[in-house]
């Protein structure tokens, strides 16, 4: 398994780590800051540099096939690497910051506009989320107004843990309706907005809202008659 980094400190850039397995789809370390696809987040970029120069650069991370490994795709398919290496792993962190604040800004979207969420996806700078809102009119002034005044009231963003148990005992708790959250590891992680949101997310996050900055409200287009799908874009 994979020492996942990025799920304690989503602030960290860098980390030393040892290569435990190369194969076809790509490199596995012992400890990351890569974050993996997942939850409509896409996977980070950066490189894995050896001390003798060796630099090998990284366009995707996934989950790898077993619970608990994190795949680096390498440029190009051979790695130039052996297990054992010692790396040095970084991101991309200015694309990753953005994947941050465009994450937590959905979690105040989610928290704006009332109704089950039936996908979502996260992007460079921008994302959206569709909800079930099949007779609900939508007004996308208020809305990006209800963004921005969270925003900027910088609520404090955290998180904590409970039990499968205790999530099972509070359904309420799961706003996505496509996907559920990942169970069967004895504990969930829920994301903390203070007073405003608390949902499970395995996402990395900004730690308060004003670092998101401001945000404006795009198309709202209706995907279907149980989807209304709400874009979103940094300013």
């Amino acid at each position: 398994m994979t020492e996942e980094i990025f799920r304690a400190d989503a602030y960290a850039k860098t980390c030393d780590a040892t290569v435990i397995a190369i194969g076809a789809d790509g490199v596995q370390l012992d400890r990351t800051v890569f974050y993996p696809l997942g939850g409509g987040q896409p996977g980070d970029t950066g490189t894995l540099q050896t001390a003798d120069g060796r630099r090998v650069v990284i366009t995707d991370t996934r989950k790898g096939p077993s619970p608990g490994q994190i795949v680096h795709v390498p440029a190009g398919g051979d790695p130039a690497l052996a297990v054992g290496d010692k790396v040095t792993a970084a991101i991309d962190w200015d694309r990753r910051y953005r994947h941050m604040r465009v994450h937590t800004c959905l979690h105040l979207l989610s928290a704006v506009v009332t109704g089950g969420v039936t996908g979502g996806q996260i992007g460079d700078g921008k994302g959206r989320l569709d909800f079930d809102l099949p007779d609900t009119a939508l007004d996308k002034d208020k809305i990006q107004a209800d963004l921005n005044r969270l925003i900027q009231a910088n609520h404090a963003v955290g998180q904590r843990w409970i039990t499968d148990d205790e999530l099972a005992a509070q359904p309420e708790l799961v706003r996505t309706m496509s996907v559920k959250p990942p169970t069967g590891q004895g504990k969930v992680r829920l994301l903390d907005i203070a007073g405003v949101d608390l949902q499970p997310c395995g996402g990395t996050h900004v730690a308060a809202t004003a670092e998101i900055g401001a945000v404006v409200v795009g198309k709202i287009e209706n995907k279907g008659r149980h989807n209304r799908r709400i874009n979103i874009a940094l300013a």
